[in-house]
């Protein structure tokens, strides 16, 4: 989230220093693939354990949710660019995040937006989460013949989606036929290798040194061939893209992008060992971690407020002089600091605190005095006058 929140500031040249300056895979492929994991854990062990019929109701749910979580998002970017572009004197920054079409054919575009026909590039995650989403019951049906059928499937999507057989629209102009930039068919692959780790169809793969010397060698081309160490110092990179572009398609998802992010996602899990337990640390790291997994915990919230967060810590350094240092460091670390505050405050919502049942500690009854034994009950005392003198006459004896 934070890697996320980052590369969405305009002109940040703290971008030179994320995963994505390194390789051809980014911080979205670990999104996807993170989100797989956890729809395994929310939605699979419904399929699985409960109903379809369950699954499948709870992965819509949840698909509503992303949905206005998407219009919501959209309203209030726009509105705080519109809000920009009068501060500003034009329409510099509704050009600069491609949503000038909204602004100048209204009627068309917003409705092309609600239906999912006009996604502009910055928005453009959401909806390609909520088309994986609801691929899954598809995935789930298949599972039940063999994991196997799953792999054919997944497999098969992906390869259509490279010959662009597959793919959505993301225009509602005519003669403009750009297409999503994040082509859900092609990017459910990430999505649903994560979702097969956790659902036991894919095992972990074993610890060995020689994966890992296979993994640095594709990290490491994946430096030479997608990073500013290899553009500008090597004159046989950039004729090497050109003539495979293929690989290295974001839209439709290259297999080299795929690869690499394997080979990271194989080191680190190397390093942090079997279950993350080198992460199960004291003192000042285990605090890091620790909010590092509750930012991941929230991630839909974490992840629409970074990105109105990003374009609004953009135009305040735009107000700057220039953006040096300092002011670079104040974006960047404040927007970190708000988003971990948006994660405890969700989490804390979540918890539903108005729901837990309030302990009340009981009150200090007053000991009742001993009345003398009554001459009309002939001188013996009651029972409860015994279970009442009872603890009087033992702290007499102990005294």
């Amino acid at each position: 989230m934070f890697i996320i929140f980052i590369a969405h500031v305009p002109h940040n040249p703290w971008k030179a220093w994320i995963p994505a300056a390194f390789g051809p895979s980014d911080a979205t492929e670990l999104f996807v693939f993170c989100s797989g994991m956890a729809s395994a854990m929310a939605f699979g062990s419904l399929f699985r354990d409960r109903s379809f019929f369950l699954g499948t109701a709870r992965t819509a749910y949840r698909v509503w949710q992303v949905y206005w979580a998407h219009v919501c998002l959209f309203a209030v970017m726009v509105t705080m660019i519109a809000i920009f572009d009068q501060m500003h004197g034009d329409d510099f920054y509704s050009t600069r995040l491609y949503t000038r079409p909204i602004f100048d054919d209204t009627a068309r575009h917003l409705i092309g937006f609600m239906t999912l026909q006009y996604v502009p590039n910055y928005f453009d995650i959401l909806p390609m989460y909520m088309v994986i989403l609801m691929m899954m019951p598809v995935v789930m049906a298949l599972s039940r013949i063999s994991r196997w059928a799953v792999f054919a499937f997944i497999g098969g999507v992906w390869f259509l989606t490279q010959f662009d057989i597959l793919q959505l629209g993301a225009e509602v102009r005519e003669g403009n036929d750009r297409e999503w930039f994040f082509n859900p068919f092609g990017w459910q692959i990430i999505f649903f290798l994560g979702f097969s780790f956790v659902m036991g169809w894919i095992k972990p793969p074993p610890r060995s040194w020689w994966l890992v010397l296979a993994a640095a060698v594709i990290v490491g081309l994946g430096v030479l061939t997608a990073s500013r160490y290899g553009w500008g110092n090597f004159d046989w990179v950039i004729p090497f893209r050109r003539a495979n572009r293929w690989l290295f398609w974001k839209t439709d998802l290259g297999i080299f992008r795929i690869v690499h992010f394997l080979a990271v996602c194989y080191l680190a899990w190397f390093v942090v060992g079997e279950g993350g337990k080198r992460l199960a640390m004291s003192g000042i790291p285990g605090r890091i971690v620790d909010v590092i997994r509750k930012v991941g915990q929230q991630s839909l919230a974490v992840f629409v407020s970074g990105m109105v967060l990003s374009q609004f810590m953009g135009a305040a350094l735009d107000q700057t002089a220039e953006r040096g240092p300092v002011a670079l460091a104040w974006a960047n670390l404040t927007g970190c600091a708000i988003l971990i505050g948006i994660a405890y405050l969700v989490g804390w919502y979540k918890s539903e605190p108005w729901r837990r049942e309030v302990v009340v500690p009981a009150k200090r009854v007053a000991e009742p005095r001993a009345e003398p034994r009554s001459e009309a009950r002939g001188g013996e005392a009651t029972s409860a006058e015994v279970r009442t003198l009872e603890p009087r006459t033992k702290g007499r004896a102990a005294v």
